[in-house]
């Protein structure tokens, strides 16, 4: 009886933490919905309401930099590829590989697809010079 109680909590771990944090993301967004019903309400103008709704969204306006994220994956691949070497052997290795091409292919989409209104404006600019 003892020997299985810790494999059972373990696997009641795995299913609490993801379904309590769906809770809790529900009841948040819940909330942030009446606010905005509520206030709503009391506006008359679209163009508030619309200016109320951008204010409340929490969610980045700024696209993905792939170059960034690219460094990042490629060096975490690079340093289990070492850990691999050093402790753990061919497998860690095959990982390591694995993860620092996507990295660099992450780096390579990043300079392939400007994502910056900046970085686009320089592309047209230069396209309309050729």
């Amino acid at each position: 009886m003892d020997g299985t109680i810790v494999p059972v909590l373990g696997i009641m771990t795995g299913i609490i933490v993801p379904v309590s944090v769906f809770i809790w993301l529900y009841f948040e967004s819940k909330d942030k919905n009446k606010t905005i019903l509520e206030i709503s309400k009391n506006i008359d103008d679209p163009s508030k309401i619309e200016g109320l709704i951008g204010m409340l969204d929490e969610r980045k306006k700024e696209p993905i930099d792939y170059r960034r994220t690219g460094v990042v994956t490629l060096f975490t691949g690079i340093g289990l590829f070492l850990f691999g070497v050093f402790f753990l052997g061919s497998v860690l290795k095959g990982v390591g590989a694995l993860v620092a091409a996507i990295g660099l292919g992450q780096i390579i989409a990043g300079y392939l697809y400007p994502n910056t209104s900046e970085e686009l404006t320089n592309a047209v600019e230069d396209f309309e010079k050729k």
